[in-house]
């Protein structure tokens, strides 16, 4: 019995683990830190900032820069076309997995 299965949404922008990690991380939380998001996946600055660079410029997450007192700060947010990709990526892998 041969079973299709359908890698249609697969997306390749989230197959680095890098990347996966930060839209998880967005999926859950409105607004997050340069600051945070490179202690919660235990990145460099260079990797977290080139990654989050290749994701922008997809248009999957916003970027938003601002200063709090006189210090800059970065934070990042899901866009809702990268919420829908993103769920749709994982929905996907999900099927994959279990294709029942």
């Amino acid at each position: 019995m041969k079973n299709n299965i359908d890698i249609t949404y697969i997306n390749k922008d989230f197959e680095s683990r890098v990347r996966l990690g930060i839209m998880s991380a967005l999926m859950v939380k409105d607004w997050v830190t340069f600051v945070d998001m490179k202690e919660i996946l235990q990145l460099s600055d260079g990797n977290l900032a080139s990654h989050a660079a290749a994701l922008e410029n997809k248009k999957y997450i916003e970027v938003k820069k601002a200063f709090i007192g006189k210090k800059p700060e970065t934070s990042y947010r899901a866009t809702p076309e990268g919420r829908s990709a993103f769920q749709k990526h994982i929905e996907a892998l999900g099927k994959l997995i279990n294709p029942s």
